[in-house]
Parts: C-alpha cells; sequence; structure tokens
C-alpha cells in the first residue's frame, strides 16, 4: 500500500543502495533498518557487502559498479526482493587526487565509471520501476563540495560530479510527472576507508579540518542522515536540490582571526 506520496505508507521505505560496501553506504544501510525501513544493498565488493547485509538483515546483491547493465538488473533483483522500490541511492564512487597533467586517460575513465555511469544507471532502473508501478519515489546520488568550488588536484572527481549534478536537475524535471524526485547530497571530506590516505595522515586530516569552516571533517552518519531524509515522506517536496552537508566547505569563508577569536 503506498501513501500519497507515492511512498510504501505505514511499512517503512524499500531502498535499494548502489555502493553499499562503502563507509556512506554501510551507514546508510544500518540507520535505514534502524528506523524500519527494508533496505537491499548493492556492491561490487561481494565479501563486504554480505558484511552488511548480515549487520542489517538485508538483501545481497553483488555487481560492478560501473557496469551499466549490471546495475539495471541489480536494481529489479532488489525490487524482486523487497516486493517493490520506493527509493534508491547511489554511493558508488572512487576517490583520485591529481592535477589533470598527471591523470591518465585509465584513471579519468575509471572515475567516469565508477561515479557517472553508476549514478545515471541508478536513475535509468529505478525511474523505470518507479514509473511502471506508478507510485513515484525517491532517488538520490552523491556528489561533492568539489563541483561547487575549485579544490586543488580534484579535477577528475570535479568532472564526474559536476555531471552527476547535471543529471539530478535533468532527471528531476523528466520524471516530476511520475512523481519519481531526484536529488543529491554533496559532502565535504568524509572519514571512509575510500579517504583513509588523507584522514590517516596527521598533516593532512588537520588541514582538511581547517578547510571545513565548522572545524572537522565529515562522519558516514553526517551524510546518510541527509541521503534518508532525501528519500523520506518528509522530503516528498523536495526535487533538484543539490543539498550540501559539508561543514561550510563549498559556502562558508571564515577569516583566519575568527577562527582564533
Amino acid at each position: 500500500m503506498t501513501d500519497a506520496n507515492g511512498m510504501n505508507g505505514g511499512a517503512g521505505l524499500r531502498i535499494a543502495i548502489v555502493g553499499a560496501s562503502g563507509g556512506i553506504g554501510s551507514a546508510l544501510a544500518m540507520l535505514a533498518r534502524g528506523k524500519g525501513h527494508r533496505v537491499a544493498v548493492l556492491s561490487r565488493n561481494a565479501a563486504r557487502v554480505q558484511e552488511v547485509a548480515s549487520q542489517c538483515e538485508a538483501a545481497s546483491i553483488v555487481l560492478e559498479s560501473g557496469d551499466f547493465s549490471g546495475i539495471e538488473r541489480g536494481i529489479g533483483a532488489a525490487a524482486e526482493a523487497m516486493g517493490g522500490i520506493d527509493a534508491a541511492v547511489c554511493c558508488a564512487g572512487t576517490f583520485l587526487l591529481k592535477p589533470a597533467h598527471l591523470t591518465s586517460e585509465a584513471e579519468l575513465r575509471g572515475i567516469l565509471d565508477s561515479q557517472v555511469v553508476s549514478a545515471f544507471a541508478t536513475v535509468r532502473a529505478a525511474a523505470r520501476l518507479m514509473m511502471d508501478g506508478g507510485n513515484g519515489g525517491g532517488i538520490t546520488l552523491v556528489s561533492s563540495a568539489a563541483a561547487r568550488i575549485g579544490l586543488v588536484n580534484h579535477e577528475a572527481i570535479s568532472v564526474a560530479k559536476g555531471a552527476i549534478d547535471g543529471l539530478v536537475l535533468s532527471a528531476a524535471a523528466t520524471y516530476s510527472r511520475y512523481r519519481v524526485r531526484v536529488n543529491a547530497v554533496a559532502p565535504g571530506l568524509v572519514a571512509t576507508p575510500m579517504t583513509a590516505r588523507i584522514t590517516g595522515n596527521a598533516a593532512a586530516l588537520e588541514a582538511s579540518q581547517a578547510m571545513h569552516p565548522l572545524g572537522r571533517i565529515g562522519a558516514p552518519d553526517d551524510i546518510a542522515q541527509a541521503i534518508l531524509f532525501s528519500i523520506s515522506t518528509e522530503a516528498s517536496w523536495m526535487t533538484g536540490q543539490i543539498i550540501a552537508v559539508d561543514g561550510g566547505l563549498s559556502a562558508v569563508k571564515v577569516p583566519a582571526a575568527a577562527k582564533k577569536a
């Protein structure tokens, strides 16, 4: 049974999470299950996704994140396992800090496959199911503060995340008539296994903390909370939004003197 906003009213959401083996994806799966939602976790990391699934009693589906048709099959399998789908989230991605002149074509294509192709395939597969069901739903992607401001050595990431922002805006317009909402959450630096090279270095961590006006980097739960809100019934009148959850990085500049005061 669905409510007036096209959600699985009264029974919690049925959520497919692509990239659920990572820090943000796994945090989202645990948070969603803790709030009574049904979850299917999808990832190319078979061992890790099965571990996450066992922790939160979720269906687990192994796929290749950059595999266009594989993601479509995976989201279809998730919908079958849960008896439908109300929300889909794509957290898949890789991390590369290099200037453009040192970035190889293979590295750039790897970033685009893991992030842009995965995001596009998620929107394509989830929107089809939500349209066919006639009940609408919510799709949320993961962008980055790097798509909004210039950050050193973030060229490849900025290209990918900028593409995701454009995808959100166009898809939100296309699927609004079907009550399918499309949004993105844009973090700053978050402490996950993927960013351990930075967060595990004391000097790099201190510099990163100083870049964020709130004086710390993000935790996976900071982002998971925002994602879960964006696909919830509480956000049923929100679409086409890129929600910054970045400690003020992309919008606030605090003078050094004010930081010391």
